[in-house]
């Protein structure tokens, strides 16, 4: 049972200025499809074969015989989720059931912004930033390299991508500047909204 690599959910142009066609390009076609195709490769004709890529994730997290397994398939989902995360004509002041939350868990939409630059701006080195809910409250989290919320019981509601390879081509060395752009240009709220409404 093939994880397939997911069609982007807007045109390789959608993004732009913010995000180029050539990022979209290679991150895509290149680091998510290398993703997917090496976990395929990994779990081909073992017990991990039916199992949901979330499943995988969860059940290996940790199992230092299968770090390279886990290392995709948590890389193949993340990325997944990225996308989905982003919009054109998005970011900016959430509305709706997400809005009320931030506002109650954070105390306010500027103290959230703030938590999760914070969190994109000091991961060392590759990996997320996350808007997770964590029982039953918001919280900001980040995660280096592969590893993603779903091994430590949270539900992901927003990631933002700060490997390198996210944003080196159109913003090269300036971390801040494409953190900056995905909160107030980016940000696909309501996929926010969905993934609150079914945590």
């Amino acid at each position: 049972m093939a994880y397939e690599l997911p069609v982007l959910p807007y045109d390789y142009t959608a993004l732009e200025p913010y995000i180029s066609k050539s990022t979209l390009e290679f991150h895509h076609d290149k680091h998510h499809a290398a993703y997917v195709n090496n976990f395929n490769k990994a779990v081909a004709g073992t017990e991990l074969d039916s199992l949901p890529i979330e499943e995988v994730i969860k059940k290996i997290a940790g199992d230092s015989s299968k770090t390279g397994v886990f290392n995709n398939a948590a890389q193949a989902w993340n990325h997944t989720f990225y996308w989905n995360s982003l919009k054109p004509n998005g970011g900016g002041t959430p509305s709706g059931a997400i809005a009320d939350k931030i506002n109650a868990d954070f105390g306010s939409f500027e103290k959230f912004v703030e938590e999760f630059k914070n969190a994109g701006a000091t991961q060392f080195g590759s990996g997320w930033a996350w808007l997770v809910l964590d029982n039953g409250t918001l919280k900001v989290t980040k995660t280096p390299n592969a590893d993603n919320p779903l091994t430590a019981g949270q539900v992901p509601l927003l990631t933002m991508d700060v490997w390198e390879h996210a944003y080196y081509l159109d913003y090269q060395n300036k971390r801040p500047d494409y953190i900056e752009t995905f909160i107030s240009k980016l940000i696909n709220w309501e996929f926010v909204n969905q993934n609150l409404a079914h945590a």
